[in-house]
């Protein structure tokens, strides 16, 4: 079958021409008649077998009558809202959906966070047909009444599975409550749960079902490989694979953002080029490092599962999980980045002791048999054997320390005994308690202690003390006297500022 055969409009079949698209894959072949027809659609198929060109292909043959090239934005409702979880698979959809209508007059963007909502505003402002978007930055083009949604006759839900698993229903839910009852409801995802047909039940209505490969399946065109290895050893034996395979280019996945920072770190310190590309990198950010590695400029992508979804670099080789996911499913995309549209490519996963349960649950979902191997100088519970001239480390230098010090607590023989403990007590003690002082010396004592605390300020300087107060008595406690600008204050050293102490 060629894309001729499927009905497709003149303008559309010379757009995919150009592209080199001759003959549809198995779920190209299937879905597209179906999306034509208006009925919805549930498709399965494996990452990297056209999903995308499944679902826009029919799209923009049925919104071709609503195409107009006025200038109004009147003429230019939202027809078609296509959601995804990530943005770059966003991205992704709408670079594909701008080649696609090449010669149709409908327009096409792209929103999604990360960036500055003020030029997504303008381009909805403009009117689109085609709108692409993450749910988020959708609700919040919704909340400022930036685009209106009551004219969308095809809903798709791309990566319907991953969605769910980011937690995206909620705003799911929201968004569909916006949209027109009668519409068509088209989900496409790589793999199916319970919870995915559940969704369906309750967003779609009396959907087709499409599955052109067995479910949760990878592709018989990727070679997978697993190594045991401990796992603070990963990092060396993921450098020696990448010198030993020379991977021009590979995406090294691992589970957490952190992990990604420091393992990018470590294989530049070691003349890797490498980049991270995680959720909380910018987004320019993030498309700066893709199109490094797509110009080949960046060597190791290290990824988050964030990057599994919408990720499609061309004939790319190499996939390594640096750590196995906990959820099944991720292996299966994650590995799909390579092997896409019948090319061959390598996955391969390094797996410690304490990830065996991962593996027996992805060998549970697709039904393969990953037999784990062991990598030269890398099996588990075995260190490496440092050389001759390598530094001693310290926990060679310590056993060598209790040796010598056990060593030498044997030539000691056996401890003497301590002496008698009555002798401790025949000791006299150091001094003897003076007698105390009468009562009234120690009062006497304490009242000159005072005195010499006291510290006398002068109001005034000597040579300009008024002349009646000379011969008086300084204390201006002296019965029945009355205090004097010029006399002699009495202030506590407690009371005094810094200055005066």
């Amino acid at each position: 079958m060629t894309f001729a055969e499927l009905g497709l409009s003149p303008e559309i079949q010379r757009a995919i021409d150009e592209l080199g698209y001759t003959e549809p894959t198995p779920i190209q072949a299937r879905a597209i008649p179906l999306v034509t027809s208006g009925t919805d659609l549930m498709a399965a198929a494996q990452t990297g077998t056209g999903k995308t060109a499944a679902f826009v292909l029919p799209l923009l043959e049925r919104l071709k009558k609503f195409a107009s090239a006025s200038a109004s934005p009147a003429m230019h409702p939202v027809r078609a809202l296509i959601l995804t979880p990530t943005r770059e698979l966003a991205d992704q959809v709408g670079e594909n959906a701008a080649r696609y209508t090449k010669y149709l007059p409908l327009r096409t963007t792209t929103v999604y966070g990360g960036v500055n909502m003020d030029p997504q505003t303008a381009e909805l402002r403009r009117g689109v047909e085609i709108l692409i978007a993450t749910p988020g930055r959708l609700l919040d083009h919704v909340g400022q009444k930036t685009v209106m949604l009551n004219k969308v006759d095809i809903l798709v839900l791309d990566e319907a599975d991953r969605m769910l698993d980011m937690g995206f229903i909620p705003d799911i839910r929201k968004i569909v409550a916006l949209l027109p009852k009668t519409r068509q409801t088209l989900l496409f995802s790589a793999t199916f749960s319970p919870e995915i047909k559940k969704l369906a039940a309750e967003f779609m209505r009396d959907p087709q079902t499409v599955e052109v490969a067995r479910q949760n399946s990878t592709n018989a065109d990727v070679e997978q490989l697993v190594y045991e290895v401990d796992a603070y050893r990963k990092r060396a034996l993921l450098s020696r694979l990448i010198r030993q395979r020379d991977m021009s280019q590979v995406i090294v996945f691992c589970n957490t953002k952190l992990t990604a920072d420091r393992l990018t770190r470590e294989l530049q310190r070691e003349g890797l080029a490498a980049e991270a590309i995680h959720g909380d990198k910018a987004q320019s950010a993030r498309l700066e490092t893709l199109s490094a590695f797509k110009s080949g400029e960046v060597k190791v992508l290290v990824a988050t599962d964030v990057a599994a979804r919408g990720l499609d670099i061309s004939e790319l080789p190499f996939v390594v999980n640096y750590e196995l996911p906990h959820s099944p499913e991720d292996y299966v995309h994650r590995i799909g980045r390579t092997g896409r549209a019948g090319a061959s490519g390598v996955a391969i996963s390094l797996m410690s002791p304490s990830e065996t349960k991962f593996h027996e649950q992805i060998e549970k979902l697709t039904r393969q048999k990953l037999t784990p191997q062991q990598a030269e100088g890398f099996a588990p519970g075995r260190a490496a054997e440092p050389s001759a001239d390598a530094p001693r480390g310290r926990a060679e230098r310590d056993a060598r320390h209790d040796k010598g010090e056990r060593a030498e607590r044997g030539d000691r023989g056996e401890r003497q005994e301590r002496g008698d403990r009555q002798e401790r007590r025949d000791k006299p003690e150091r001094y003897e308690r003076a007698d105390r002082a009468p009562r009234g010396d120690r009062h006497e004592r304490a009242d000159k202690a005072a005195e010499r605390k006291v510290i006398r300020v002068d109001r005034y300087p000597q040579d300009n003390r008024p002349a009646e107060d000379d011969g008086r008595p300084d204390s201006p406690r002296i019965p029945g006297r009355r205090r004097r600008p010029g006399d002699k204050r009495e202030v506590p050293a407690l009371l005094l500022a810094p200055r005066y102490k």
